[in-house]
């Protein structure tokens, strides 16, 4: 076995750390830079948002770039710009140009994951492709609990820019890695620029997932929230449809209608992308009930969340021998039944239950993810080529990055309507009982001003029960998967076999 193939594949892998921290550090250190930044409110949503919208919005062009211009020089521009992004938050005078700073990162995010996620099938071959992914997964999986747990330490103790400078060494291993060990390849028939369909998918997506924040935030029958999700779904529809009709005149489209002919392709990105909807409620809802419920502080709530990232790195290590030994079909069932049975377990948690019971629960629910994400992802990738490593890894991207802000959209109205329906206090004025349905921790401010211990215990009562309706909507998910992956998914032991969306083509030459 080649070994200069897996160091390339753990230094790829520290950057998508590197990219992935970047979006779980910030929201611990949103009251530093508040201070430090005169920042309003407004200003920190978007400096959350505005790296969330860049992230999703990049990955199509990320690839298009990859397969025109070579994956391994849009990988190396992309960690510089990452690194010089990171120096700018750092040192960023004002919001906005921090939050200028933080739409760099997005973008330079966007083209480090995809090749990163097409280095997988640029370097590995079909037996060592699985194990490749669930190491890939990993590395995005352990930001989730290691973000908020760095983030609060290195606040307690260092300047807040370190926060971001910790990126620029990560950047530099990457960037000497990928030079060394990391080959160039790049489609051997260019695709078009395709002016119209990179701006329609970079509009589209910001779009549609500028309304799923929003609806995260204001509610599904928010006007703004309509407005944007529809209207970006109506421009992603116009994208498809520019992109099919480019392919029938025989021009190189962005996105080629064949890649969606083979059917592992298209059901393993839709699948993964079903799969993180399953675990992205959990990462807004968690850490509100280990906070307000239980009282813990956010270096302790970051602690309480490491049975999420052990579930999932459980679930992505085996995944890869059970396909081999099962079949694909069979591992994503199973990761889908175990996913469904967490949140099934979850769904009785209340106000006061016993952490070690929070934590199972979670753990099996995640270790489902993580089996199922790292199985439906090496069924995608194993219908790549070469040739459209780049664009289609983009497009796995974008089921998985889209994943994010739909189940926080999802689990948040949910848990926020369960939440509001629960709560009681008939006794207390209109508008201070408007104030506690309008989220958990001020209902938990005016109980404490109101010295009302009922109060609090009804608050952290209502919340719980907000939770559990959400587990049992994730618990519906993971049943609809394991349905479409047993309808859809082939039931082979191989993977399958590289290339068989798109013709082979060979990369062309070695960095």
């Amino acid at each position: 076995m080649d070994s200069r193939k897996w160091w390339a594949l753990g230094a790829v892998n520290l950057c998508v750390l590197a990219v992935t921290l970047d979006g779980t550090i910030l929201s611990v250190a949103l009251p530093e830079l508040a201070k430090a930044l005169s920042a309003t409110e407004s200003d920190l949503q978007w400096f959350l948002s505005g790296y969330l919208l860049t992230l999703a919005a990049g990955v199509l062009p990320a690839g298009l770039a990859g397969d025109r211009w070579g994956r391994k020089k849009v990988m190396l521009v992309s960690l510089a710009a990452f690194g010089a992004g990171s120096v700018l938050c750092a040192y960023a005078p004002s919001p906005g140009t921090f939050l200028a700073a933080r739409l760099l990162l997005g973008f330079a995010g966007s083209g480090i994951t995809v090749m990163a996620m097409s280095a997988l099938t640029v370097l590995f071959n079909d037996r060592e492709r699985a194990a490749a992914v669930g190491v890939y997964e990993i590395a995005n999986f352990l930001a989730l609990p290691v973000g908020p747990i760095l983030g609060g330490w290195m606040l307690s103790h260092l300047w807040w820019g370190w926060v971001f400078l910790i990126n620029v060494p990560v950047v530099a291993v990457g960037l000497a890695v990928g030079i060394v060990l990391v080959p160039e390849s790049r489609a051997s028939r260019r695709p078009d620029l395709d002016l119209i369909g990179t701006i329609s998918s970079v509009v589209g997506l910001v779009v549609l997932t500028y309304g799923l924040i929003e609806a995260g935030d204001r509610g599904w029958s928010a006007p703004i929230t309509l407005t944007a999700t529809v209207g970006g779904l109506a421009i992603l529809a116009g994208f498809f449809s520019w992109e099919r009709r480019l392919g029938n005149r025989g021009g190189r489209p962005m996105v080629d209608a064949a890649l969606f002919k083979a059917r592992a392709f298209t059901w393993g990105a839709i699948l993964s992308g079903t799969a993180g909807l399953c675990i992205a409620g959990l990462l807004f809802s968690m850490p509100q009930y280990f906070q307000a419920v239980q009282g813990a502080d956010a270096m302790e709530s970051g602690l309480k969340m490491l049975p999420f990232v052990i579930g999932l790195i459980a679930g992505a290590l085996p995944a890869g021998a059970l396909a081999k030994a099962v079949g694909a079909r069979l591992t994503i069932a199973l990761g889908f039944v175990l996913a469904g049975a967490g949140a099934g377990i979850g769904s009785v948690t209340g106000s006061v239950s016993d952490t070690a019971f929070v934590a199972v629960w979670m753990a099996i629910l995640c270790a489902g993810v993580g089996l199922a994400l790292t199985a439906t992802t090496s069924v995608a990738l194993s219908e790549l080529s070469v040739e459209r490593s780049g664009i289609g890894s983009a497009v796995v991207q974008t089921f998985q990055k889209t994943c994010a802000p739909l189940g926080s959209a999802v689990m948040g109205s949910v848990l926020a309507a369960s939440y509001k329906a629960h709560l009681g206090h008939t006794g207390l004025p209109a508008d201070v009982a408007a104030e506690i349905r309008h989220s958990v921790f001020s209902g938990l401010a005016i109980a404490d001003r109101l010295g009302s211990l009922s109060l609090v215990r009804e608050i952290r009562d209502a919340f719980a029960y907000g939770l559990d309706v959400s587990l049992v909507v994730t618990a519906g998910i993971a049943l609809g998967g394991l349905v479409l992956t047993l309808v859809f998914v082939s039931g082979a032991k191989a993977a399958g076999h590289a290339g068989a969306a798109v013709p082979e083509a060979s990369s062309t030459g070695r960095g």
